[in-house]
């Protein structure tokens, strides 16, 4: 998705008692400590790959039993309308934070989160670039994540947030062209209905094998429109890069992806690596101040084939990037 600006909040206002009520019948173990050891930072997970209590992020989508036990949290999904992916209710203690970063891997170009914030406080901080908002109960906001972000609780109780996560939808497409447009969030909240929400959209197909070499031009073209300035650096790893997509290319529409193609595709990437390391792309910066070659590492090289002597799996490299 391409942001204009840091945050976009969304037309949309839900009942935060309904789905208070839905977690504190959630038992206690259903708070599961963050992947990455963040202190203060816990969730219940949601949505995940078949419906497993995992932290991976790839393979086919699925509620987990919490997600089945809070119908509203389902009518507020059905509500905004996405093919949902990794999804949880998302807890941050008091006086913690999650530290600025920036999220370039490749996760995080192919999706767009949510806030809905169900229990906070007026001294919840959630900072994107230049701006802070505080997002208030039963809202719902998206933001840019290609930019530096953080979140503090300067509060005295834990802030819990539903987070959802999603390529999009055509409902949900059309909350986020309502928003720009300038709508506003209903006066009152969308009340719980018991209805049958029918059959929700989850992933399927959340990791290429192979990129193919449109995504891989797709990613790159992106990356390279926010360059910071212009330079003949600049220049020459653009066309390096266009010269590896058609390499790509090559091999893509002969042997698609192949198992018995993958020294070809590792042949030639391990070269536009090494060429964009002369060239200097580890000196190049993004307009979020990431190097150019990190983030096309993190977001097309890790990912565009399987590793040739690599012993954990894509899922598992992802886990360890965008938790």
């Amino acid at each position: 998705m391409q942001f204009d600006k840091p945050f976009l909040q969304l037309p949309r206002l839900y009942d935060v008692e309904q789905v208070a009520r839905e977690i504190a019948a959630l038992p206690a173990d259903a708070w599961v400590a963050h992947p990455g050891k963040l202190p203060g930072n816990d969730a219940v997970l949601l949505i995940t790959p078949n419906g497993d209590l995992t932290q991976t992020f790839d393979g086919p989508m699925q509620p987990t039993q919490w997600l089945r036990a809070c119908p509203y949290i389902m009518e507020i999904m059905a509500d905004l309308g996405g093919t949902w992916g990794r999804s949880r209710l998302m807890g941050l203690a008091p006086g913690a934070e999650v530290p600025g970063h920036i999220d370039l891997n490749y996760y995080w170009r192919t999706h767009i989160r949510a806030h809905v914030p169900i229990v906070t406080n007026p001294n919840v901080e959630f900072m994107c670039d230049e701006e802070t908002v505080h997002m208030a109960p039963g809202e719902c906001w998206i933001f840019d994540s290609f930019r530096r972000h953080r979140v503090r609780n300067g509060g005295a109780a834990k802030r819990v947030h539903l987070v959802l996560d999603t390529v999009g939808g055509e409902r949900f497409c059309q909350l986020i062209d309502e928003a720009r447009a300038g709508a506003s969030p209903p006066a009152e909240p969308m009340p719980a209905s018991g209805r049958d929400i029918g059959e929700m959209r989850f992933e399927k197909i959340n990791t290429p094998t192979v990129m193919s070499p449109w995504e891989v031009r797709c990613h790159s073209r992106y990356l390279l429109d926010r360059a910071a300035g212009t330079s003949p650096t600049i220049n020459a790893i653009a066309q390096r890069l266009d010269r590896f997509a058609d390499e790509w290319m090559g091999i893509w529409t002969s042997a698609g992806p192949s198992e018995a193609a993958y020294p070809a595709y590792r042949r030639i990437l391990a070269s536009v690596q090494a060429d964009l390391k002369a060239i200097g792309a580890e000196a190049i910066l993004l307009n979020n101040s990431a190097p150019v070659f990190r983030a096309l590492d993190e977001s097309i090289f890790k990912y565009a084939v399987p590793a040739a002597s690599d012993p954990v799996s894509l899922g598992d490299a992802r886990q360890r990037l965008a938790s």
